[in-house]
């Protein structure tokens, strides 16, 4: 259980009255900001206000009290919202919950197989990509709420081009009250942070946003005219299970489970270096999985690690995975006492609130920056990502950025790989650098990794007529696969045929391995496998 070191167990030995007091405050503040923001993204996602709080409550107290962070604060995302929302318009909220425990289930595989490290393989192209577009998509999707527009009815639109040509369709329902509502929200969010970084601008936007709404009696939508509001506790529910669903679902679980991973993984990191510690990765990733688990069952949504409530849990003074419980419980009682009041929030504000939400999650200098200065395969990884996660979905556009990235570094890789022919010292008497080569012998440069994408790089080792020996120096290749070592099968098969003989020198220990364990050593002989070039040079003179 080695993989399994919850943050709580191991520092509640040195726990202290006075840190207590910090992570209270810490987690307080956490909660202050996370209300607004998780209903929000409830919104968002197509479902119901307080499931955002059902998810802040269940998943962040079970993944503060079980994860591998000390600071880490777990809660529903941005990230999230276009991938719930269309799992709840193609297969209803038994859909999600479904999808949601298979991913819960997903991260937990994954920790228990320590995969926790694997998250760096994903490339920051791709990562950069598919958050810059989920942005867009979030700002898409409030363009309705912010200008007060009305939909044609039966219109259904889910993907964010549907979406566009419902708000062009709609663009005449215009209504001026609710897109100065939402300006003046947008003020707050964007000047407040100046003024206090304390009290979110959140908070003060949704309190001011109901004021100007009740008081002058505006025409705007709230929360209550749209959906029913619920003060109940977090309820137990079990999904009706359907095979085809579960099976129809299965990729969207893992959408969740590898953006949950890598959201919550790339969180602790950055609190890491804001606290000097260091996160249990695989740990992480199982509580990541339970809370997931246990915010399906108990009505709620995907959740991740948020790291904008994380950030402001250290800077509050939070240092233990205690200030994620309290801001959890607080939340509760929120959710019991305060509830109904959501009713009145101004939709126009919610739209406001994850129009700011997009923007500090876009990454747009970071996008600009890679356009600028990163190779032209980098720039087209990004690119691709970006506009497949905003025309598809974040399936496809992971995936197809994983395999042109992947192409794009093989490409890469098997450009890197060449051989060189060495000149003999006779034909340049001037440079003491060369080595004495007899006439009768070859000696050629191997560098780069020899895989199935380079192997064709063994077709330039030409074996001329009256050649005794041909040396291959491999100091430069640290690696060979299969389909490599069938290329130098064939490049040995040339070489006996013409009577002479193939001598390797500096071969790597991995290459060896595979030469060895492929039964190549055997065919080649042991002895014509030489530590340095020196040696081969020498075994080729005595032929």
């Amino acid at each position: 259980m080695d993989f399994f070191k919850p943050k709580f167990f191991t520092g509640i030995k040195t726990y202290t009255g006075k840190q207590f007091v910090s992570d209270l405050v810490a987690g307080v503040i956490v909660a202050i900001i996370a209300l607004p923001l998780s209903i929000a993204l409830a919104i968002a996602s197509g479902v119901s206000p307080e499931k955002g709080l059902y998810t802040a409550i269940v998943a962040g107290f079970v993944i503060s009290f079980l994860g591998g962070s000390r600071v880490n604060i777990a809660g529903p995302t941005a990230a999230f919202a276009t991938i719930v929302a269309g799992i709840v318009a193609t297969s209803g909220i038994d859909g999600l919950v479904i999808a949601t425990i298979m991913a819960g289930i997903i991260l937990i595989i994954m920790g228990v197989c320590r995969l926790g490290a694997l998250i760096k393989y994903i490339p920051h192209t791709i990562t950069t990509g598919f958050t810059s577009g989920i942005a867009l998509t979030i700002v898409i999707g409030q363009i309705k709420d912010f200008l007060g527009l009305t939909f044609v009815p039966g219109t259904n639109a889910i993907e964010s081009i549907e979406k566009l040509e419902a708000i062009g369709k709609s663009i005449n329902t215009f209504n001026w009250q609710a897109l100065l509502v939402g300006l003046i929200g947008l003020a707050i969010l964007i000047v407040w942070p100046r003024i206090s970084k304390k009290i979110p601008g959140s908070l003060i936007a949704v309190i001011v946003g109901v004021v100007i709404v009740k008081v002058f009696k505006m025409d705007v939508n709230t929360i209550g005219d749209l959906y029913t509001i619920s003060a109940k506790l977090p309820p137990f529910t079990l999904p009706g299970l359907d095979m085809a669903k579960i099976v129809s679902l299965i990729p969207d679980a893992f959408t969740i489970a590898i953006l949950a991973g890598i959201e919550s993984l790339l969180s602790c990191v950055v609190s890491d270096g804001m606290i000097g510690d260091r996160h249990n990765s695989n740990t992480e990733l199982v509580a990541q999985g339970l809370g997931n688990i246990c915010s399906a069952l108990f009505g709620g949504i995907p959740a991740t690690g948020a790291i904008a409530r994380t950030a402001a849990n250290v800077k509050n003074g939070g240092r233990t995975p205690v200030a994620g419980m309290v801001h959890a419980l607080v939340l509760l009682l929120i959710l019991v006492v305060l509830m109904p009041y959501a009713a009145w929030i101004p939709m126009p504000i919610i739209a406001a609130i994850l129009f700011i939400v997009a923007y500090n999650m876009c990454e747009w200098r970071q996008f600009v920056r890679i356009c600028r200065t990163a190779p032209i395969g980098d720039i087209l990884v990004l690119v691709v990502t970006f506009v497949l996660t905003v025309v598809f979905d974040l399936v496809v556009a992971i995936a197809v950025g994983m395999v042109l990235a992947a192409v794009i570094f093989l490409k890469k890789m098997s450009d890197s790989a060449h051989v060189r022919l060495w000149k003999k010292k006779t034909e340049a008497p001037s440079d003491s650098r060369l080595k004495d080569v007899p006439e009768n012998v070859r000696v050629f440069d191997l560098d780069g990794p020899m895989f199935f994408a380079a192997s064709d790089v063994f077709a330039a080792i030409p074996v001329d007529e009256g050649v005794s020996a041909v040396i291959l120096r491999m100091h430069g290749v640290p690696s060979l696969d299969i389909s490599a070592l069938r290329s130098l099968e064939k490049v040995h098969t040339s070489v006996t045929e013409k009577g002479a003989r193939l001598i390797l020198a500096h071969v790597n220990e991995d290459p060896l391995k595979v030469m060895r364990h492929a039964g190549f050593v055997s065919a080649l002989g042991e002895e014509n496998i030489v530590p340095t070039v020196d040696d081969a040079l020498a075994l080729a003179k005595t032929l």
